[in-house]
């Protein structure tokens, strides 16, 4: 599994600072962090790269304002493109804020998809 440990921490510290119960799960080549039984936000390392990235479940509504942000990029993981789901990497996730701005939205997804 090629993801950071100290990445991967500072994912769980805003998570528990929000207050979310979440499963982990080592899935996709990462660790995978799933909120209320939906993959909701993952951490791994670009192969070819070796930079972190967050993987973030944020919506259709969001997603292209989001690829405006920094840090963000298409997730296209399986070779196509999947939209609602981004990849942050470290310009969009190297202070707490930022990290936290991309976890506060995919906890926010998460929570629309949970009551519809």
């Amino acid at each position: 599994m090629a993801f950071d440990i100290y990445f991967t921490d500072r994912i769980r510290q805003i998570l528990n600072a929000s207050h979310v119960v979440y499963e982990e799960k080592k899935m996709m080549g990462g660790l995978i962090f799933m909120v209320n039984g939906k993959m909701c936000i993952g951490a791994d390392q670009d192969k070819e790269t070796g930079e972190d990235r967050l993987m973030a479940r944020i919506g259709k509504e969001f997603y292209q304002h989001a690829l405006q942000e920094a840090g963000a990029r298409q997730m296209d993981f399986t070779g196509r493109i999947m939209r609602g789901f981004v990849f942050i990497y470290p310009d969009g996730t190297d202070s707490d804020v930022n990290l936290s701005f991309w976890i506060k939205k995919a906890l926010s997804y998460n929570k629309l998809i949970l009551n519809n």
